[in-house]
């Protein structure tokens, strides 16, 4: 059993619903009083009364699950090929996959444009997920790090502490030492 918050309806009941808007419109009844039967919005019976007028009580069943792939079964695996060959073979200079870059390939590749969450919503799907290295890296320079926690973050982090007081206060009707 699925849980769901208020408000939300599985595919059959919202179907059902919109089945029943049919039924009402094809009795005359008024799309306002329609939408106050039913408890729903007048804006969602305007919709479903011009798809009605339109295609009949078809155009008012379900078409399944929204949030589909921009992809087909196909591209997808194509692309979970090309994820696995990894970040350099595509001409990035290290082994970091990050959204922005599967989006970049996705676009080059496919012609498709995904937005940065659309990625990451695609890429959860297909049953890939976040990583972090367990290793570090070669490159890692322990001695410039320490120097930067020690002289330059706290310079960044607080500046006036870097500096001498120049005493004096901001109140008017204290004035500092002078």
């Amino acid at each position: 059993m699925g849980t769901r918050t208020r408000g939300q309806l599985s595919l059959v009941e919202a179907e059902r619903r919109r089945l029943q808007a049919a039924d009402l419109f094809e009795q005359g009844m008024r799309q306002s009083k329609v939408a106050e039967v039913l408890g729903v919005s007048r804006q969602a019976v305007s919709l479903w009364h011009r798809a009605w007028r339109e295609g009949g009580s078809d155009a008012l069943l379900s078409t399944g699950p929204g949030g589909r792939s921009y992809l087909s079964a196909g591209q997808e695996a194509e692309l979970e090929v090309l994820l696995r060959a990894g970040p350099i073979e595509h001409g990035w200079e290290d082994q970091r996959w990050t959204l922005a870059r599967i989006g970049r390939l996705i676009e080059e590749r496919f012609d498709v444009t995904y937005e940065v969450s659309g990625v990451w919503r695609l890429l959860d799907r297909l049953g890939w997920s976040w990583q972090v290295p367990t290793v570090r890296a070669v490159e890692r320079n322990e001695e410039a790090i320490a120097a930067w926690r020690t002289e330059t973050r706290p310079a960044a982090s607080h500046p006036r502490r870097s500096q001498p007081s120049a005493g004096g206060s901001a109140s008017r009707t204290r004035p500092g030492p002078g």
